[in-house]
């Protein structure tokens, strides 16, 4: 049977069902897939010649019509706290993209990035001033997470995919490396492990119900009503907070799973308590959890978080009306863990 890709494929940017396509086009039993799937999703393998349960005839059809990705570290900064360590990864085309290993109670816990930069232009984020740069593929997402396994020498248990980019703006792409990394195959990380974050595309969050996967959602939310979301988060503006509810409601309904809605707190801008007494009205009627976070400075946006008063005056308006509440725990500020402030700072200087 002939092969139907034409070009060295990498394996690691494939869902299985390409997969298994892709070994009966190499004249091979289809259940040779799991096993290559096995080596390079779950081992981490770099080199065919490696799969030692393969004969050595499918070792070189392999090695001539594909390849496997390798993660390489650019650059890597560890916090002085020593549980949080920031990656800057090199890809093929001479991009890097950044990636956040998390050492917390339950486990170790890596944020992952989708998009080299971003379309989207928060104004409280470093990753789209540049703009969208490139999708990544599947394969270069998962190599975010080996890499950090590799280096770590820690276990992935959680996953977050919560760095540069807009995963549901690479919503194929991102959805095969969450199903590769949930699989035996793979390293079988729960779904209801990983967290996929989005700032508010509707469309994506509703193909997303439909796929009834366990996973977390995490909105990016960080005001109460359109006036101060259009500024803040742009794509309100196409997308406004009475759509953006309405797909939330229905994804906890559809999935079962409690939403969190991300709050950063920006001193003078969105933390004063009238916007947390508009919080709680917008979020009366949602299975959620409001996630404050304290917001990481932002020299080029002029960001400054509020004082930890004024933070907690938030927390108990918020809880008094029955809203579960957290604040996020800081990790890495002193290592530019915010999304795009490494590569930022590490182009800047080349």
């Amino acid at each position: 049977m002939e092969n139907k890709f034409k070009f060295r494929v990498n394996l690691k940017s494939l869902s299985f069902s390409e997969l298994e396509e892709f070994i009966i086009g190499l004249a091979v039993e289809d259940y040779r897939a799991k096993q290559v799937a096995a080596w390079i999703f779950q081992k981490g393998v770099t080199s065919f010649q490696e799969m030692t349960n393969l004969s050595k005839d499918l070792r070189e059809r392999l090695e001539t019509a594909a390849w496997i990705s390798t993660p390489e570290i650019k650059s890597k900064l560890r916090s002085k706290r020593g549980d949080t360590v920031k990656y800057l990864f090199s890809l093929s085309d001479g991009q890097a993209v950044e990636s956040v290993y998390m050492k917390h109670d339950y486990g170790s816990s890596a944020c992952v990035s989708t998009q080299v930069g971003c379309r989207y232009a928060c104004r409280l984020c470093a990753s789209g001033l540049g703009g969208l740069v490139r999708d990544l593929n599947a394969g270069e997402i998962y190599d975010q997470v080996l890499g950090i396994e590799k280096d770590s020498g820690e276990r992935i248990s959680h996953l977050v995919i919560m760095g540069s980019g807009e995963p549901l703006d690479n919503y194929r792409a991102t959805l095969t490396f969450i199903k590769n990394i949930a699989a035996t195959y793979g390293l079988n990380i729960g779904y209801r492990h990983i967290t996929i974050s989005t700032c508010g595309l509707v469309p994506g969050i509703r193909r997303l119900a439909a796929e009834r996967l366990p996973l977390t959602l995490a909105v990016s939310l960080h005001a109460p009503n359109d006036s101060l979301r259009d500024w803040l988060v742009p794509i309100n503006r196409k997308y406004p907070l009475h759509e953006l509810i309405a797909a939330c409601r229905d994804y906890a309904r559809e999935t079962g799973r409690r939403i969190t809605f991300e709050y950063a707190l920006i001193a003078g801008v969105n933390d004063s308590g009238e916007h947390a007494q508009e919080l709680c009205g917008l979020l009366s009627d949602i299975l959620c959890h409001v996630n404050l976070i304290p917001a990481n400075p932002v020299v080029e946006r002029g960001i400054k978080p509020p004082a930890r008063k004024q933070v907690a005056l938030f927390k108990n308006i918020l809880e008094g009306n029955m809203l579960t509440t957290t604040v996020r725990r800081e990790f890495g500020a002193d290592i530019d863990a915010a999304c795009g402030q490494l590569r930022r700072r590490v182009l800047n200087k080349t």
